[in-house]
């Protein structure tokens, strides 16, 4: 059996937190903040053979990695979420598999999480803020004739915020612009020119430490029962069961259409969304086709709690095979399960397994 140990000391990173603690013209750090995500770039060269090759990295609030234009593993809503007053955690992969030999390229994308948090500037102030995301990453190469290679975040990365994920925000939803989408970012040659230059940050207060748990993972698909037009170019998706994740979309209609989608845990007696529990909170993720086929998409840094999705602006009409929920939760295997004679409690574990 081989296992891979995270850093558990500090001196074992070499690399600088970076970031760029500014909002842009297009962000707004107010009552409802709206914070885009951030994407970092960074290439590299492997002229050796490589043995093997490992990351550990923080990304705050959340990330995706990406190294030579795909995804490294099946995390979801990664890291964990901690009071990063005390503690933030790492993540660790082998990407050995990922390196080939000669220039590569990392890609880091930076969600908003709980770190710049849903809610700013707001009075009484019930949430923390613990500022705007952070990168702290190194990749360590080793090669067949025992040489080294250690490549850190530093200030010769490259930023944009520019990109298609305009807003992620857990209370609110996630805004998606595949028009602004930033083809082959994460690969070789990729023309960063007009990105900013990154910059060495704070680091948090919080001590790094290997995050413990596993991570989260879409665990299940789920197929709606049913779609119901309400009016106009408003329906009701039916997801039949309450759960935690998001929705996937298929959708095809031309460039600049904007699909809403909106998400309750139950309707009123009139068929519409039944809202009023969750106060404030938005709970809408809004998709802007690029106009280019058949489009697939789901949000990446936030989640919702629902069983109804309330669809607007859907080119056509859409129908149950256009969507697909992604329950999400904990890497871990179902142990057992409980049932007892009474309906009440074999409910209150349903929904507790569900949520």
């Amino acid at each position: 059996m081989f296992f891979t140990l995270g850093f558990v000391d500090k001196t074992d990173w070499k690399a600088k937190w970076i970031g760029y603690d500014k909002a842009f013209p297009w962000d707004s750090v107010a009552q409802w903040s709206r914070l885009s995500a951030r994407y970092y770039r960074k290439e590299f060269t492997s002229a050796k053979k490589l043995k093997k090759a490992f990351v550990n990295l923080v990304g705050l609030g959340m990330y995706e990695l990406h190294i030579n234009g795909k995804k490294v593993g099946d995390q979801v809503l990664a890291p964990a979420p901690t009071d990063y007053r005390k503690s933030v955690l790492s993540n660790t992969f082998d990407v050995t598999e990922h390196i080939q030999s000669g220039k590569n390229a990392i890609g880091v994308v930076l969600g908003n999480g709980r770190f710049f948090t849903m809610r700013q500037n707001y009075k009484p102030q019930k949430i923390n803020n613990f500022g705007f995301p952070k990168l702290l990453f190194q990749m360590d190469l080793i090669y067949d004739d025992g040489s080294t290679q250690t490549i850190i975040s530093d200030e010769s990365w490259k930023f944009t915020a520019d990109g298609p994920i305009r807003t992620n925000n857990e209370y609110d939803g996630e805004e998606y612009d595949a028009t602004k989408e930033l083809s082959g970012w994460a690969d070789v040659g990729y023309n960063d020119g007009k990105w900013l230059k990154a910059l060495q940050v704070t680091a948090p207060s919080g001590k790094v430490t290997p995050q413990p748990n596993h991570p989260m993972k879409v665990m299940q698909k789920l197929a709606p029962v049913s779609i119901k037009k309400l009016k106009d170019d408003v329906y009701i998706l039916d997801m039949g069961q309450n759960f935690s994740g998001w929705l996937q979309i298929k959708v095809k209609g031309k460039r600049g259409e904007r699909v809403q989608m909106k998400f309750a845990e139950s309707l009123q007696p009139d068929g519409q969304l039944y809202t009023a529990n969750l106060r404030d909170a938005r709970v809408t993720d809004v998709y802007t086709l690029k106009g280019e086929g058949e489009e697939t998409w789901h949000p990446t840094f936030v989640y919702h709690g629902f069983r109804y999705v309330e669809i607007t602006g859907w080119p056509g009409v859409p129908t149950v095979n256009d969507f697909e929920g992604h329950l999400v939760y904990d890497q871990m295997t179902t142990a057992g399960t409980l049932k007892t004679s009474n309906e009440v409690i074999n409910n209150i574990v349903k929904n507790a397994w569900w949520e």
